[in-house]
């Protein structure tokens, strides 16, 4: 599937754009969302010594999608398709790696 074909699809499911607070409803998702991923991961370092390979990737799948439902909408409120994010981001990211500052801290580096 391609990411403005699953953006589309995601639209379908969402609250209108004008819904009282939405955008902010969807910022709490998309956080709550992330918390889950972090609340299994920490499961994972208490309960099974670090050791992601048994990870259940089944369900990390599902939160992962939950994640991805709530970027897709979120981004659509700005007028911004999926395409469009992934492509800036990998831009940015490939920019860093030439620039060898990969790693590191802050937003504009």
């Amino acid at each position: 599937m391609e990411l403005n074909d699953y953006q589309r699809a995601a639209l379908g499911t969402a609250a209108p754009r004008d819904t009282p607070n939405e955008v902010f409803h969807l910022l709490l998702g998309l956080v709550g969302e992330t918390g889950e991923i972090a609340e299994k991961a920490k499961k994972v370092v208490r309960d099974r010594g670090s050791d992601f390979s048994r990870w259940d990737t089944e369900d990390l799948k599902k939160e992962l999608g939950d994640v991805l439902w709530y970027v897709a909408v979120l981004a659509d409120h700005f007028d911004l398709s999926l395409e469009e994010v992934a492509a800036a981001n990998v831009a940015k990211l490939a920019d860093r790696r030439d620039r060898g500052v990969l790693g590191g801290s802050g937003d504009v580096r």
